[in-house]
């Protein structure tokens, strides 16, 4: 089965640490009781729950122009290995493209590629449905990450 639209987007996460607040775009919201809501807690970041408000781009560069937000959060889930859990939307406004695709599943942070499902959208996207192929493509300590997400898109209106 071939994909009816395929997109290439990058969001760029930075996350709160307790001194960058002009620049972070996600924030730990609540955080296990041997945790912090300025630093990510130890045992694979286990219990912290992040919302994000995240630049989408079109590269990798964090100075490109945006063509859209990352909303939503996500959720350490597991001590023994590094996981987490996501549920976002990809808020596009371009001439090119217009809606929001939103996007929910587990996310194997130690995978080089990880597939999340596409579950809707709006706009452009009404009722989407495909997988998004998630990979880290660049990070720095904890507090910023690049995500490449490559979306197919099988079920277009």
């Amino acid at each position: 089965m071939q994909p009816c639209k395929t997109l290439r987007l990058f969001f760029h996460d930075i996350i709160y640490n307790g001194k960058n607040i002009h620049n972070a775009t996600s924030a730990i919201v609540a955080a296990p009781a041997w945790g912090s809501r300025t630093k990510l807690a130890p045992l694979m970041h286990f219990g912290d729950v992040v919302v994000f408000d995240d630049p989408i781009t079109l590269d990798g560069d964090l100075r490109s122009p945006a063509v859209g937000r990352a909303q939503g959060l996500y959720l350490y889930d597991r001590k023994e290995v590094f996981t987490a859990w996501l549920a976002f939307s990809l808020v596009l406004n371009t001439t090119d493209h217009r809606g929001t695709i939103n996007l929910a599943g587990a996310d194997m942070l130690m995978k080089r590629r990880r597939d999340v499902s596409v579950v809707g959208g709006t706009g452009d996207f009404f009722m989407a449905r495909g997988v998004a192929t998630l990979m880290t493509d660049a990070f720095e300590g904890e507090v910023y990450f690049r995500l490449r997400v490559d979306l197919k898109l099988y079920e277009c209106y």
